[in-house]
């Protein structure tokens, strides 16, 4: 007889504590579908890692600072000799930011309204994108990806979300600042 009213008196107490919430619909119609597993073409014009349409190392162009056009130059000079250059990936690390990016292993996007998730099979690399509008934590903990926040931009005006424009800090390079479209589609 204790328990029975044991358990009621916990039922009496429990219930006003419960509230109902409005489950609230995600209209996802308004994001771009990236839902898959996208992977680097092969074969693709050039295979460089930056720029497909460029041929690897010099080639590449990439736009750097002084500082870091001599540390590519180091690099590229101690693979000349066979070593392994500043490439971390050669001691099981992660590349890093911004080379997470180029999708040298599978990749799946997972998009929801605060999070935009980016899953790479490789060593650690998954990336989020904090997208519910907070500010810049004051402290970040260094971090090979880094800490990213990005906002959903519709820049065509069509009420569809094609621009995906992220920062990213307190990784090896930092800040990088980056714009992802997506083409079409749905």
């Amino acid at each position: 007889m204790f328990y029975r009213s044991l358990i009621g008196a916990i039922a009496l107490v429990a219930v006003p504590c419960v509230t109902i919430v409005g489950a609230q619909a995600w209209d996802d119609a308004k994001y771009p579908n990236l839902k898959g597993q996208w992977v680097r073409a092969e074969g693709a014009a050039g295979q460089g890692r930056f720029d497909p349409t460029k041929p690897p190392g010099r080639g590449q162009e990439p736009p750097l600072t002084a500082e870091y056009q001599a540390i590519y130059e180091a690099n590229l000079a101690d693979q000349a000799t066979g070593g392994q250059g500043v490439d971390p990936t050669y001691r099981c690390l992660s590349p890093g930011m911004p080379r997470i990016m180029h999708a040298y292993s599978p990749v799946e996007i997972v998009v929801t309204p605060e999070t935009t998730h980016i899953l790479i099979e490789h060593i650690h690399d998954s990336r989020r994108i904090h997208t519910d509008g907070r500010d810049w934590p004051e402290f970040i903990e260094p971090s090979f990806n880094g800490y990213s926040i990005g906002k959903w931009i519709d820049a065509g005006g069509t009420g569809r979300y094609n621009v995906l424009e992220v920062e990213s800090r307190a990784h090896p390079i930092s800040p990088v600042r980056h714009k992802v479209s997506s083409s079409g589609g749905s």
